[in-house]
């Protein structure tokens, strides 16, 4: 039997995707976990043989529980399950070293079979995200300058390349109007821009945008 965590800040996903596992007679959902912190508790005291995880829960955001996981128990293999589109988050969370990307709207087949194949040791990719990683080996690990920022300068560009205001974005992830300022700034210099209207037409160019 595959014990399976599944981590997501919302009760309804996380409902829907027990209800999608309940027909695999060899995954079991052993545990559920609603932000960063919850999880890795949960890992550190229970068996653990797969974790399914969002990655934009607020907070202790996905990203920061992805890296302190394979830091804690490196061998444990975790999927990464997200609303974003594989452009946003997808090589970024392969580099931190989760064993696949798939998209919520994902066929509840494909993710049944996700499991099961990271489960055994393997990895999930579509060909679209193997293709752009394999470019970006061939490109001499040329960067572009989003890829130099921190998870969490990372996640706010995206909000804020979707049109968010600070206080959107603060509220959303539940830190200080104060500090998505700070990170706003941190990205500009950065990135070596002047306004959100860069970032929003950088975020289009390079589509960081739902």
């Amino acid at each position: 039997m595959i014990k399976t965590v599944i981590a997501d800040d919302h009760p309804i996903v996380r409902a829907g995707l027990k209800q999608i596992l309940v027909d695999a007679s060899d995954i079991e959902v052993s545990a559920e976990a609603g932000d960063g912190h919850e999880l890795l508790k949960l890992i550190r005291r229970e068996k653990v043989d797969v974790v399914l995880l969002d990655i934009t829960m607020p907070g202790f955001m996905g990203l920061d529980a992805l890296k302190q996981i394979k830091v804690e128990k490196p061998d444990l293999p975790i999927l990464v399950l997200s609303m974003h589109p594989e452009d946003q988050y997808g090589i970024r969370v392969l580099r931190a070293g989760a064993a696949g990307y798939l998209m919520k709207s994902t066929a509840p087949d494909q993710l049944v079979g996700a499991i099961r194949k990271v489960h055994r040791g393997g990895r999930y990719v579509s060909p679209s995200l193997a293709e752009k990683m394999a470019f970006g080996l061939q490109a001499g690990g040329a960067e572009w300058p989003h890829e130099a920022l921190s998870d969490r300068e990372y996640q706010v560009l995206c909000m804020i390349a979707s049109g968010k205001t600070v206080k959107e974005i603060a509220s959303e992830l539940s830190l200080s109007e104060k500090t998505i300022s700070t990170y706003r700034s941190r990205i500009l210099e950065k990135m070596n821009m002047k306004s959100n209207a860069e970032l929003i037409h950088y975020g289009i160019k390079h589509a960081l945008v739902d």
